[in-house]
């Protein structure tokens, strides 16, 4: 039996939805005390963390992941009961499958095959778990960042076992991410009776030339290592549902994915400028999500390309493509950062699968990333 595959499976066996994780973590953190790991459980709220090292020294080479999951939706939609991991044609099948206990699973395996070659291994190995990813991401990694920030822990080389795979494990690593700014906008208006609009103004009227302009407009034109920055409306609500009334105020819910060649206070200041323009009466409320980071090519980059070729036999594409991922908190620290899973193609689905020899191509990526940076 793969010890990566048997440990995927008792890990999917437990319906992890975010913040509850179901036990998860305990496994984890009893299969990596086994091995010589001290383990630091961190609650923040009602989020589960999990830290756990071994060594002392510098380098240290963490690899983060979530035990969260999406709520499965409607089971009658799913070949298989999505908790009860399945293996069938060649796929393994589950919520968690490929977002993320694959990953989670093949990184274990390949620290007690590391530890058991090298046990006089230099630097350290962690990892540092959270139940708060596919959630609002406020009581996980970030926190545990900021607690190991203040006593002096960091981190020179993370792998985030995000989904990072196209086609097949290994095409595809993410070497960065694009920067994700929200914001709710509130235009206001009068509520007044469709008849008579001089005695009202309509809020969605007085948008539309500005929002015609919002989609319209060009806010950069990328980098060497990201593309152009995109805007999305999300949400749009006004009216009261009554077909004769004209609405007091309209709700707007709009993102920016943005580049590391524009800034925050730019894309702000842009919008508020075509909001004036407009001569709307108005309220903005922003979310910064995350800053845009890169890890250009050099150790971790480079090891993990060596690794994927030596034990795939393939060449790895580098991408910023995507939404956000928790190496957001990591990567301003001053981590190289690189997020390395198996294919995306069913994350978030129903019927979310991996192929069967997933688990033990990762654990062999990962123990061959773990020998090139911490083994002379």
């Amino acid at each position: 039996m793969d010890p990566a595959l048997e440990l995927a499976k008792q890990l999917i066996a437990r319906p992890s939805v975010t913040p509850d994780d179901q036990g998860c973590q305990r496994l984890l953190a009893d299969r990596l005390r086994a091995i010589g790991f001290r383990n630091e459980p961190m609650s923040f709220g009602n989020v589960t963390n999990l830290w756990s090292r071994r060594g002392d020294a510098a380098p240290v080479v963490a690899f983060a992941g979530h035990t969260d999951v999406v709520p499965p939706g409607p089971l009658h939609h799913w070949r298989h009961d999505p908790f009860q991991p399945t293996v069938e044609d060649g796929f393994l099948y589950g919520r968690g499958a490929a977002d993320m206990k694959t990953s989670i699973a093949a990184f274990v395996a390949a620290c007690e095959r590391f530890m058991a070659d090298h046990p006089g291994h230099r630097g350290s190995v962690a990892l540092l778990l959270t139940s708060d990813e596919e959630g609002p991401a406020v009581d996980g990694t970030v926190k545990v960042v900021q607690s190991l920030l203040r006593r002096g822990d960091r981190i020179d080389y993370c792998l985030v076992g995000e989904p990072s795979s196209e086609q097949v494990t290994g095409d595809t690593i993410k070497n960065g991410r694009r920067g994700s700014l929200s914001a709710r906008l509130t235009v206001l208006g009068v509520q007044g009776h469709v008849a008579y609009p001089h005695l009202a103004d309509n809020p969605v009227h007085r948008f539309a030339p500005a929002l015609k302009e919002l989609v319209a407009s060009t806010w950069d034109q990328g980098d060497r290592d990201f593309p152009p920055t995109t805007f999305q409306i999300s949400n749009i609500r006004a009216g009261t549902g009554a077909s004769n009334i004209i609405p007091g105020d309209l709700i707007v819910d709009l993102n920016f994915r943005f580049s590391t060649a524009v800034s925050v206070d730019e894309l702000q200041a842009r919008v508020t400028d075509i909001l004036d323009r407009n001569q709307l009466n108005y309220e903005i409320d922003w979310t910064l999500s995350g800053e845009p980071f890169i890890t250009r090519e050099g150790e971790l980059v480079d090891a993990v390309r060596r690794a994927i070729r030596s034990e795939l036999g393939i060449e790895t594409a580098l991408s910023t493509a995507g939404g956000t991922s928790d190496g957001r908190f990591i990567a301003p620290t001053g981590a190289q950062v690189v997020e390395l899973g198996p294919p995306n193609t069913t994350i978030h689905k129903v019927n979310e699968r991996v192929d069967v020899q997933d688990p033990e191509r990762l654990s062999r990526v990962y123990y061959c990333i773990l020998c090139t940076l911490l083994t002379p």
